[in-house]
């Protein structure tokens, strides 16, 4: 993992603003011990630092250029990470259950993407060859310590690409670890799209796909999917395989078929047979700043039901909130932060 930097507790405690009587997260949240091997030239990392929850960053728009899109989430991380450390800690949510591991930085990949394509198609092939190539294995393998460790992770994007790697990781360790019979878990996400795309190379479109081809993923249900977003031929392809089901917008706030609450029940049941990845693409929220704004989407309190929702479940395995686009024109950064921030606190005090 040549492209990840480790916190230090020094780094924390920079970005954490101290106040008398007051006690923030960043003076209890937990960094993991990092050497150095001069023979490698590889970090060695210890897993072995008391806290349930590894939170990490992979702050990059590599996969969602490789479907089309623009930069804005190569940044959120950032808008995140100083919000959260200043967040108060309380006996609800104290801190020191939290592992901040750190962030991957592909800069010098869209550096060089950026240098050295000379036409729209030589980029998002660029895009698209660095995902599978660099950023799938980078964070598949830090997944895999992280589970194996015993830990859940938590990960903030951009891009939903990487929930491919985030899935698979996932799933390979549970299966070495004996815990499941086979490689394969299966997953909820709340989003507009189903990021169901044909397997054209890996960009923030198909994470699914791939994933459930490649038997990754045994079940996926998506909550919020808008009908005028989502190309037919994907859908056709959603509404012919048993093992995924939906629940629409338009089914839920349109024409009132079902509630969000019903939506979420029984995409959880839909899934509950081994362990779960909870998915939050922000786009799904109104006029969130995102790869994807939305005019009419769920809303901020319904998205924090969701994740409190989940946080009930014994067998989540992973939480992944991605496409949340901090530089857009006209966003407010330090609210996008807040709100990742409001949903990471919401997850951990419902699996108090």
């Amino acid at each position: 993992m040549s492209h990840f930097h480790y916190y230090t507790k020094q780094e924390i405690l920079e970005q954490t603003t101290l106040r008398k009587y007051e006690r923030k997260l960043g003076e209890y949240v937990q960094v993991l011990n990092s050497v150095h091997d001069a023979n490698s030239g590889d970090q060695i990392v210890d897993f072995n630092v008391p806290g349930k929850y590894v939170c990490f960053g992979i702050p990059e728009s590599i996969g969602i250029m490789g479907n089309h899109g623009t930069k804005g989430a190569e940044n959120t991380w950032f808008h995140f990470i100083r919000t959260f450390l200043n967040m108060q800690s309380t006996d609800l949510c104290k801190g020191d259950d939290i592992i901040l591991a750190g962030y991957f930085d592909f800069s010098s990949i869209s550096k060089i993407i950026d240098e050295h394509s000379f036409s729209s198609d030589e980029r998002i092939d660029a895009c698209r060859h660095a995902v599978a190539n660099i950023i799938d294995e980078e964070v598949e393998e830090l997944v895999k310590q992280i589970v194996s460790a015993g830990k859940i992770p938590i990960v903030i994007g951009g891009g939903h690409n990487n929930a491919y790697p985030l899935i698979k990781g996932v799933a390979k360790s549970y299966h070495k670890s004996g815990l499941i019979s086979k490689p394969s878990i299966n997953a909820v996400n709340l989003d507009s799209y189903a990021e169901y795309r044909i397997m054209e190379g890996r960009h923030s479109g198909n994470a699914f796909r791939y994933a459930m081809e490649e038997g990754y993923l045994s079940k996926y249900a998506i909550v919020g999917l808008q009908e005028n977003v989502n190309p037919q031929s994907m859908m056709d392809d959603v509404y012919s395989n048993v093992n995924i089901v939906y629940y629409s917008y338009e089914n839920i706030y349109v024409e009132e078929k079902l509630n969000f609450m019903q939506s979420l029940a029984q995409s959880f049941s839909f899934v509950d047979e081994g362990p779960i990845a909870v998915e939050l693409d922000l786009d799904a929220i109104s006029h969130i700043p995102s790869s994807g704004q939305n005019p009419s989407g769920i809303t901020v309190a319904e998205a924090r039901q969701y994740i409190r929702f989940a946080g009930n479940y014994s067998t989540i395995a992973s939480l992944h909130i991605c496409e949340g686009a901090a530089d857009h024109l006209h966003s407010d950064s330090s609210q996008l932060g807040r709100l990742i921030s409001f949903l990471i606190t919401d997850f951990i005090k419902s699996k108090a």
